[in-house]
């Protein structure tokens, strides 16, 4: 038996990682999966938000199943231009300001021409502010200093960055000898290229999957809609894959799949929370079961929206979430090996 290839996994992230897609401005990465996925004969549209959506064909036509993924990420948009020539941002996600200090960053304009920066507290000289270290990290505070000479808001205009514009962050992927990959945004672009080399297996070895299955690259999960259309009315089962959160009373960890029993939204189905977890247990697999309490998924989600189905969530664990993210090859493995025997396994009564 073999599995998904975890090293081909660690590559295909750093891919993903790499390619600005803020939630609201996600085509590059969508067109980079849909690339892919047409390397290999795969089935695929555009919904219309801009989300991928690819089928791979089961012996049961009658029953489908759903996994999701989401490549929308954290960002930043442009709010106002200061007269000082910097840039005030409005954040896009869930996440805090001290996260992003000191963080570099690309400003796309509305015509494609991509400027980059460094966010910054206005405060930040500690030779000038007595209270550099003090001031709050808000919006008020904070700001983009452009590396381009700009002196004022009509500089900055003259260059064609606008209210509207989107930000997005410096991954700064790294993968180290121990094992450990390191990067913004692998919330979830970890669980997707893991999707996609899930995908790449079944298609290159012939595994035939018992339901009819149908695998959405979703691209606004970050605001909290991604997962909630297009889903099939003989989809039966509904997994979303993303990332397991690591902190104080959590037992997820930066080496085996995360499998939530519970988040904001509530329980997740308790059948398939069963079933997964007896997937785990008979092919050696290292999970650990987990609550989120400030969280939701493309599966809370489709739930939210009225759809007749049986709800999961499972992911690799990721240290740091929303900020300087990092998991472990082991992690990825687990949860690689979770999900090859969730698609051929049958549907729980």
């Amino acid at each position: 038996m073999s599995y998904p290839n975890t090293d081909e996994i660690f590559q295909l992230i750093s891919k993903l990682v790499s390619i600005p897609s803020p939630s609201g401005n996600t085509n590059d990465v969508i067109t980079f999966v849909e690339s892919y996925l047409k390397e290999l004969k795969v089935e695929t549209k555009r919904n219309r938000k801009g989300g991928l959506i690819a089928m791979i064909g089961g012996q049961d036509d009658t029953k489908h199943r759903m996994l999701t993924a989401h490549v929308d990420t954290l960002g930043a948009i442009v709010k106002e231009i200061k007269p000082s020539g910097r840039l005030k941002l409005d954040l896009i996600g869930g996440f805090k300001y001290n996260s992003i200090e000191g963080e570099y960053c690309e400003i796309e304009t509305a015509s494609g021409k991509k400027y980059t920066g460094t966010i910054l507290m206005h405060q930040t000289s500690v030779h000038v502010y007595k209270d550099a270290g003090k001031a709050e990290r808000n919006q008020d505070n904070m700001e983009v200093r452009l590396d381009e000479v700009v002196k004022n808001a009509e500089d900055v205009r003259a260059l064609g960055i606008e209210v509207g514009d989107f930000v997005s962050f410096d991954p700064r992927v790294e993968i180290t000898p121990s094992g450990f990959i390191k990067s913004r945004h692998l919330d979830d672009k970890a669980s997707v290229a893991i999707l996609l080399e899930l995908i790449k297996q079944i298609k290159t070895e012939k595994i035939e999957l018992p339901y009819t299955t149908h695998f959405l690259i979703s691209n606004n999960e970050e605001i909290g809609y991604g997962g909630n259309s297009n889903i099939t009315p003989e989809t039966v089962e509904y997994l979303a894959v993303d990332m397991g959160a690591i902190g104080d009373g959590q037992s997820t960890d930066e080496y085996t799949v995360s499998i939530c029993v519970k988040d904001a939204s509530g329980p997740y189905h308790y059948g398939l929370r069963k079933r997964l977890v007896q997937l785990a247990v008979e092919n050696q697999i290292d999970y650990k079961l987990d609550i989120y309490p400030f969280y939701g998924s493309d599966a809370s989600a489709a739930i939210r929206s009225g759809h007749d189905i049986v709800h999961g969530l499972v992911g690799p664990g990721i240290d740091s979430s929303h900020a300087f993210e990092r998991t472990h090859k082991s992690s990825i493995n687990h949860t690689a090996k979770l999900l090859y025997h969730y698609v051929q396994s049958e549907m729980i009564e």
